[in-house]
């Protein structure tokens, strides 16, 4: 193997690399595992793949992420990359990913339960915990060891990227090493797409039956069971179950169960039977500490001042940490020189903080009427129906938070509302703040949508 080959094998590692961190290990497991560069040349590359299936499936979910990594990996690379995927000479007639040769086209092969595939990395030991997530790591640590059999189901909210994955993980990790359980970890999507393949293949006792019969049941991004009926029908039954065998569900979701309005409420009613905990943004100091147990992790030396510089700018979520350190470690093992924070700036200028976000009415009122399955012109509407009355509210209150509008200017925006209304709306919304702890942490995520939108 000449030089010159082992360098793009080098490259293309460091580009699963990039696309693990921004796209999960089931994505880089499933679809990445058996691919390699075959070369690159200004901006065309081509990917080898073991199948037809696979490079037709990664050239149209997974074009614009492997572009992206590999502009990552070596900045020389133009943001549009020409990729072309051929398939290995060896492996013509290797089976699609989850062994199932004849699966239908554009329906992801799925794994039985017991063979889904738990990251090894994602420990309780790995998990940094600060202000924002104790509570749901504690939580999550009680169900794990058995000593919490009144917190089923388990409920983890949060938004993306704040350790929902993490915590189902390491659950399940536990559970396996020190109690020997039969657990099944599976995605929403993933759980999804068994039902679909069990009911062309006329599998739905075996799928039934392999579901039911497991101890744990960790299922990922519940909000994506959302206009689903025949999978939300097999959930729901699968569920009661399994709740009735006392085995233990836990269930991640980036909305609590009562903003998921296309669920049926039968659903919803059951995901609160045990215990919800939700996972906050991290603060400055469990920034710092997120990045630097993830740099001694991967072994690179990161400067207190570049620490400092991401910790101050990056404050949404943790994976948007870990993904300005996978490509400030690329840039540093490509070149060899020591990071500094210009260097920095200029790597991750599209991600860092310049200048504050102004915000305006419009973007309040379609964050709102998106978080509450609502229309912007409900909102403005002179009805006063229950379902409308807090949304409308939370809308109101959020204006005058984030904007320099006064009262009457705000009731222009709602449909020529009087000034007192909003001055009600504002109170209300202030007061269930200080009682109601989830209005508080849904008016808290709307503010960081509408800041960082």
């Amino acid at each position: 193997m000449s030089n010159e080959v082992e360098q793009e094998d080098g490259l293309w590692e460091k580009a699963l690399g990039v696309i693990q961190a921004r796209m999960g290990d089931d994505v880089a497991k499933t679809w990445f595992q058996q691919t390699s560069l075959g070369s690159i040349d200004g901006t065309k590359a081509t990917i080898v793949v073991p199948n037809e299936f696979y490079g037709g499936w990664l050239g149209h979910n997974y074009r614009q992420a492997i572009c992206e990594a590999l502009h990552v990996v070596r900045p020389s690379v133009a943001g549009v990359v020409d990729l072309e995927f051929v398939v290995s000479d060896q492996s013509d007639d290797a089976p699609a990913p989850a062994d199932r040769p004849h699966t239908p086209q554009g329906v992801i092969p799925s794994q039985p339960a017991r063979r889904s595939t738990l990251n090894p990395h994602y420990t309780f030991d790995t998990f940094v915990v600060g202000a924002s997530n104790e509570f749901a790591h504690a939580a999550s640590l009680a169900v794990a060891e058995g000593r919490a059999p009144g917190y089923n189901p388990f409920f983890v909210c949060g938004g993306v990227g704040l350790g929902k994955t993490h915590l189902l993980h390491s659950i399940g990790n536990f559970v396996r090493q020190k109690r020997g359980l039969q657990i099944a970890y599976v995605t929403t999507e993933q759980f999804t797409n068994e039902v679909i393949n069990s009911i062309r293949h006329d599998r739905m006792r075996e799928f039934r039956k392999r579901y039911r019969s497991i101890d744990i049941l960790l299922i990922d991004d519940i909000q994506f069971l959302e206009g689903k009926v025949r999978t939300q029908e097999e959930f729901f039954h699968t569920f009661n179950s399994l709740y009735e065998a006392k085995r233990q569900v836990v269930v991640s979701g980036d909305q609590f169960p009562g903003e998921m309005t296309s669920v049926p409420e039968r659903l919803r009613s059951r995901f609160g039977w045990g215990l919800l905990a939700d996972l906050q943004p991290p603060d400055f100091e469990t920034r710092i500490a997120i990045l630097r147990k993830k740099s001694d992790e991967r072994g690179i030396t990161v400067g207190d001042d570049v620490v400092h510089l991401l910790a101050k700018s990056l404050t949404r979520n943790i994976r948007e940490l870990e993904g300005a350190l996978t490509r400030l470690e690329a840039y540093a093992r490509l070149t060899g020189q020591t990071m500094t924070t210009d260097t920095a700036k200029i790597l991750l200028r599209d991600l860092l903080v310049t200048e504050s976000k102004v915000v305006r009415v419009v973007d309040i009122q379609d964050a709102v009427a998106r978080r509450y399955g609502k229309k912007v012109s409900d909102l403005k509407s002179k009805r006063r129906t229950g379902d409308l009355v807090m949304p409308r509210q939370v809308a109101m209150y959020l204006a005058r938070s984030l904007t320099n509008h006064s009262f009457p200017e705000i009731g222009r925006e709602f449909g020529g509302k009087d000034h007192t209304t909003i001055m009600h709306a504002c109170r209300q919304i202030d007061k269930a703040m200080q009682t109601d702890h989830e209005i508080r942490i849904t008016v808290e995520r709307l503010k960081d949508e509408i800041g960082n939108a």
